[in-house]
């Protein structure tokens, strides 16, 4: 007996056949065989293989390092040259009605995509070869508009290798509190979430070439953040910042040191209070903020001064 359960507790499965218990191996039961070439049978990400990417990759000039830019994201991006941004992290506003600084958060769900997507063609086209997008965003399920579905088909029709999703666990329990749709009916019960999404996305290659000596995460960083649910408090000083949707540093903390080498040019297109620009910094990466709201502007600076 005593043999039997120390069996159990190595192997861990087993299976009936022909009424007897037989133990499996879990690594055996779950092996594929011929693993290689049934993926290249299947073709990996076929929607992106035939993308016309330029593979030569460019310095960004001088005049875009290590700067926040105030004005319309979409016109300073069409001025920055090709291939020349090493990862966009960033949470475009979520059309949710926020009181933005000089922008509206209200519009017409097909003009809101429409504008989105110009900025976002931008932003692939400045993006490098092997370069990523990482989105953070979050649907308004009371409109019952997927974003998070909708950019992802955005990027993946427009060549994108589609990376991964990251769920944003913010533990907000105040969801539980709020209102249930049909109430014990079936009718029309209404789903609450504590989380939001990052959408990963890559541009041409799914490796990114870089610097061993620029890799700043460690082991136990590492082995806890590719688990795609990251537990992660929600920014708790947005009234310090005048700024009613700020995601926090943590966040911005394991998305360049996982996705990004120190040194590596970091974009933020709506850059808000600058939360990816002083982490950029303080992780040692150069960095590029904008945002149309010059009073945004003056708080990113003076967080990059350590004056807030």
């Amino acid at each position: 007996m005593q043999n039997i359960i120390k069996k159990i507790k190595s192997i861990k499965s087993y299976g009936l056949k022909n009424g007897k218990r037989n133990f499996v191996d879990y690594n055996k039961e779950r092996k594929v065989k011929e693993r290689k070439n049934k993926t290249k049978k299947r073709v990996q990400y076929y929607y992106a293989i035939d993308n016309d990417f330029i593979k030569k990759n460019n310095e960004i000039p001088n005049k875009y390092e290590n700067k926040i830019m105030q004005g319309d994201c979409l016109n300073i991006l069409k001025d920055i040259p090709d291939n020349t941004i090493d990862l966009i992290f960033t949470s475009p506003p979520y059309n949710f009605g926020l009181d933005y600084k000089n922008s509206q958060d209200e519009h017409y769900w097909d003009d809101y995509f429409k504008k989105l997507f110009e900025i976002f063609n931008e932003c692939i086209r400045v993006l490098k070869w092997s370069g990523r997008i990482i989105v953070n965003i979050q649907p308004l399920f009371s409109d019952y508009i997927p974003s998070h579905h909708i950019i992802s088909k955005y990027f993946i029709d427009k060549k994108l290798i589609w990376k991964g999703e990251i769920l944003w666990e913010k533990n907000n329990y105040n969801c539980k509190y709020t209102a249930w749709g049909s109430w014990k009916s079936p009718s029309s019960p209404y789903l609450k979430y504590t989380w939001e999404f990052l959408e990963i996305f890559l541009k041409g290659d799914l490796k990114k070439i870089g610097d061993k000596t620029n890799i700043d995460i460690t082991d136990s960083e590492f082995k806890e953040w590719v688990n795609a649910k990251w537990n992660i408090a929600p920014e708790r000083d947005m009234n310090k910042f005048g700024h009613p949707a700020m995601f926090p540093e943590k966040l911005a903390e394991r998305v360049l040191k996982l996705f990004s080498f120190k040194n590596d040019i970091i974009l933020d297109p709506f850059n808000g209070a600058g939360t990816t620009t002083i982490v950029a910094k303080k992780l040692n990466r150069r960095y590029l903020g904008i945002d149309i709201s010059q009073e945004y502007c003056k708080i990113a600076e003076k967080r990059l001064k350590g004056e807030l």
